[in-house]
């Protein structure tokens, strides 16, 4: 087979490659596989955009949901308030619903900080001893 012949352009199939030399296809290889990888990168970059505008309408919506559901509660207490108008003065009926609320504010509160608490810090401690691990199995320290 004449060097004319041969597919050396990317994208060409190699007809016959039983004919080509072991240097021949390691050249077609090593010219290839830069466009591959190039190829690939511009398709997990296709998809990650599509995903993002994806999880940004989802997102939007979520915030949305966030918005109204805080308008509701709103609602929700003026509407207690108003129940509690019937037996109390309205003056009381509010101080009441008001220190509930703050109390149950407080109560997350303090859960929210534990739970922040037990999560730091912030690094993946396990992880690390594992990566710390591995480097000394490969050193040999360990066997």
């Amino acid at each position: 087979m004449s060097s004319t012949s041969r597919p050396e352009a990317l994208g060409q199939p190699v007809t016959n490659p039983q004919d080509d030399s072991l240097g021949s296809l390691v050249s077609q290889l090593s010219s290839q596989i830069p466009e591959l990888i190039r190829s690939e990168i511009r398709l997990a970059q296709a998809e990650v955009a599509e995903k993002g505008k994806r999880a940004g309408i989802g997102l939007g919506a979520f915030g949305a949901a966030g918005v109204l559901a805080t308008f509701g509660f709103g609602v929700f207490l003026a509407t207690v308030v108003l129940l509690l108008d019937l037996a109390l003065p309205a003056w009381l009926a509010a101080l009441i619903v008001t220190v509930v609320v703050f109390a149950v504010a407080g109560i997350a509160a303090v859960v929210g900080k534990n739970k922040v608490a037990e999560a730091s810090p912030p690094k993946p401690e396990k992880a690390i001893e594992g990566f710390k691990e591995d480097v000394a199995t490969v050193k040999g320290q360990r066997a």
